[in-house]
């Protein structure tokens, strides 16, 4: 058996930014690798509690840049290693001024230049999964959370990157699928074998990526060329309409990059607030945007903030982990600016250019940017009457609920530009 020689990421696969930390579903942990120095060690923070704080959490030596970590939801932290050609896992947690470590044991990969990393957390936080990429197929990994070890799941043909729960059971798993010079997102249903479905058929050529999903309302995110340029867009699981491309969410020279979903708006996805990673030549902010807004909100992210990391509470906030030398572990809070259907709170706009604030600052603390400032360019008049524009043989089909079995046997296809 021929071990990986790559050390990968998620972002060689998918050219996804790659965030600052990783929370856990529930947002109860998050966990980071970080420095001291020129040594790093993983730390994790606790974020459910009056207070965040952070634990670190060293070894017997230091950490190399490429290591992975992920919190699980009892608070442990999962570390992935890279060392002789084989994938290490094991779980970290505190013991008094040390950190005990539970050997979990290895992957090797069957094929050189098979790149593994961790998917996004499990909900449940009980279990984690890991995604190794080969030249000619995928294979799912249970790395920790099983009975004996690290278990392979399912073998997937073709290259996939990516990583998109579902459903809130842990059970139905996106990816995105390379296979005949086209990338489209496919389910696989881990409780039947690897039972791999269609997601995304926009068009029969074009690249269909699923970035962000919201189990509750069924909101997508997607990303695709099939608008004739790649594009952000949004659909929803179930829906007879097809996928839709707003105007908004094209932000020339700037990257942008969905990272959190408000949860809980059970069958209204239109309503739920999107909180987006916008990377430009002045650096990166934060956008808050909803599928029947006009516009995206630009926001001056709080200083220190570990970059495309964050979670929506259930009542529209944003909470934004930072850290800077003065505050080692904190936690920033955005609301919905006024003016946005269901917006919890008045929280300015601030251009790209403007200064990096304290998110939690007061309205009235000086150089906070002022609604004057103004928000991106409005989406263009939408139609009266949304109807599905097919491209090539791709005809728009419901895909079901998530958690039945149905899930992923049809495609969303259709396309609308506004």
């Amino acid at each position: 058996m021929t071990a990986c020689a790559i050390e990968p990421t998620a972002a060689d696969e998918d050219g996804t930014p790659q965030a600052g930390c990783t929370i856990t579903a529930d947002g109860a942990y998050a966990a980071r690798l970080t420095l001291d120095g020129d040594s790093w060690f993983p730390e994790r923070w606790t974020l459910d509690g009056p207070e965040p704080y952070a634990v670190p959490l060293p070894g017997n030596q230091p950490e190399e840049p490429g290591t992975e970590v992920q919190p699980m939801g009892d608070g442990r932290v999962l570390i992935r290693r890279f060392a002789d050609g084989r994938h290490n896992f094991s779980l970290l947690y505190p013991t008094g001024p040390a950190t005990g470590e539970l050997p979990l044991g290895a992957v090797e990969c069957p094929d050189e230049g098979t790149r593994l990393w961790l998917l996004p957390p499990a909900p449940g936080g009980e279990k984690a999964y890991a995604l190794a990429a080969g030249r000619h197929s995928t294979a799912v990994w249970l790395v920790a959370g099983g009975a004996f070890g690290p278990e392979h799941l399912a073998e997937i043909p073709g290259r996939c990157s990516g990583g998109v729960w579902l459903d809130r059971a842990g059970r139905m798993l996106a990816l995105d699928r390379e296979v005949g010079g086209c990338t489209k997102a496919i389910v696989v249903d881990l409780e039947r074998g690897g039972e791999v479905s269609p997601l995304l058929q926009i068009s029969a050529g074009s690249d269909d990526r699923l970035l962000l999903a919201d189990p509750d309302s069924g909101l997508l995110l997607i990303r695709s060329d099939a608008p004739g340029e790649e594009r952000l867009g949004w659909g929803v699981l179930g829906s007879t309409l097809p996928v839709r491309f707003p105007e908004s969410l094209r932000l020339p020279e700037c990257a942008v990059t969905p990272f959190a979903v408000q949860p809980g708006q059970v069958l209204m996805p239109e309503n739920c607030a999107v909180a987006l990673r916008i990377d430009g030549p002045v650096g990166s902010w934060v956008g808050m945007w909803r599928p029947n807004g006009r516009q995206v909100h630009h926001l001056a992210a709080p200083m220190g903030w570990l970059t495309g990391a964050g979670l929506w509470t259930r009542d529209g906030v944003l909470r934004l982990p930072y850290a800077t030398d003065e505050v080692p572990c904190a936690v920033a809070e955005l609301t919905v600016p006024t003016g946005e259907p269901g917006g919890g709170g008045r929280t300015g706009d601030a251009g790209p250019g403007d200064p990096v604030r304290d998110a939690t600052a007061d309205e009235s603390t000086p150089g906070r940017p002022s609604d004057s400032d103004g928000p991106s360019q409005p989406d263009s008049p939408e139609p009266a009457v949304l109807r599905p524009v097919p491209l090539g043989k791709a005809p728009l089909e419901a895909l079901g609920k998530v958690a039945s079995k149905s899930l992923g046997k049809t495609a969303l296809g259709g396309l609308v530009t506004n």
